[in-house]
């Protein structure tokens, strides 16, 4: 049968707030669902937020109370998965971890929330999230089957430069791809999280798990970052979703803005600090939608019906062919025919044979 299937990458901006984010998140899909997406992706850090421009009040050897003060913000914006801070695994996708006495949930309800969105609106949502677990924030992907609920978790096991201050260090066994089969087509889905993808190394660990769908929400706003995911998806003969956030700088939280105003550093006017540049591209390295650039779904939010929403306006809907992904291994399989057995690649704690169905 076709091996067919529409897919979407949302250009979103974080909200104020963790509920008002998972709100405009809810729109958005059930939106995409009436355009008949099966496949849906939101940014890094989308539910959390992802800090831009903030310093948390820090310099080589020194810490100012404000920056506390602001990481306390950070922090108390964060979703509770219900994860331990080592990561449980299979042990908590499988709700197996203990409940506190007269819970029936461990977490925040951040977890349920986006398994019944995925349920109600039939669409497989990947959404990025900054999670709290112990008194340490990670920057994560999650994966949300509608029949299935959440089938997996990964935390970034490098954060970039400054995130390294606020963020924690993920497990590689996280780079687990997870399987699930939409409207017939079988997929093997796997994510590297912005500049995780500049590390080669990281990406032949998905690439030998044969994923056919390849994530990259990211926070690279740069023109540089689309020939990244054409050199991705040609490498890896896999469809390359990545979603970013389009942000202006008053759109920030006030956490942020309010202490710049007060340190004579705020930005003048409202420029862009993130521009966006969402892309879906195809496994010979063609560019099938995007780069979009200046414009956010959120903004359609506020009109009375999202009816026409348009790529224009931050939602890049996109129909694939998963076969294409097998044309393309004629001439290139980066894990299989065109490697060699003297280079070997292993991950502690990660099985690298494509997981089965």
């Amino acid at each position: 049968m076709p091996q067919k299937l529409t897919v979407a990458v949302a250009q979103a901006r974080t909200g104020p707030s963790l509920s008002a984010t998972l709100s405009a998140l809810e729109r958005i899909t059930q939106h995409a669902a009436s355009q008949g997406v099966s496949i849906l992706l939101f940014p890094e850090a989308y539910l959390g937020g992802y800090p831009r421009t903030c310093d948390f009040g820090t310099a080589v050897g020194a810490r100012a109370p404000h920056g506390r003060e602001q990481f306390l913000r950070y922090f108390q914006d964060a979703a509770d998965l219900g994860d331990t801070p080592a990561g449980a695994g299979d042990d908590w996708i499988e709700r197996k971890l203990p409940l506190a006495k007269g819970s029936d949930r461990r977490g925040d309800g951040t977890r349920e929330f986006l398994e019944r969105v995925a349920r109600e609106t039939g669409v497989f949502i990947a959404t990025g999230v900054i999670e709290k677990a112990g008194g340490t924030l990670y920057c994560s992907a999650l994966y949300v089957d509608p029949n299935a609920g959440v089938l997996g978790k990964r935390r970034k096991v490098m954060p970039t430069a400054s995130e390294r201050l606020i963020w924690g260090q993920g497990s590689p066994s996280t780079l687990k791809a997870v399987t699930t089969v939409i409207k017939g087509v079988r997929l093997t889905i796997g994510a590297a999280i912005c500049w995780e993808n500049f590390m080669p190394l990281l990406r032949q660990s998905l690439y030998s798990q044969k994923v056919n769908i390849y994530l990259a929400p990211t926070a690279d706003s740069r023109d540089t970052w689309l020939p990244l995911l054409r050199t991705i998806a040609g490498e890896g003969r896999t469809f390359v979703l990545s979603a970013n956030q389009c942000v202006r700088y008053r759109e920030l939280p006030s956490w942020i803005t309010e202490q710049a105003e007060k340190q004579g550093t705020a930005l003048e006017g409202n420029p862009y600090i993130s521009r966006g540049g969402s892309s879906i591209v195809g496994p010979l390295g063609e560019v099938l939608a995007g780069p979009v650039w200046e414009t956010c779904v959120d903004d359609a939010l506020d009109k009375s019906s999202l009816e026409g929403l348009s790529k224009d306006e931050g939602l890049l809907i996109q129909e694939i062919d998963l076969e294409d992904c097998e044309r393309g291994n004629l001439d290139l399989d980066v894990a299989g025919s065109y490697s060699r057995s003297e280079f070997k690649l292993t991950v502690d704690g990660l099985d690298l044979n494509p997981p089965p169905f």
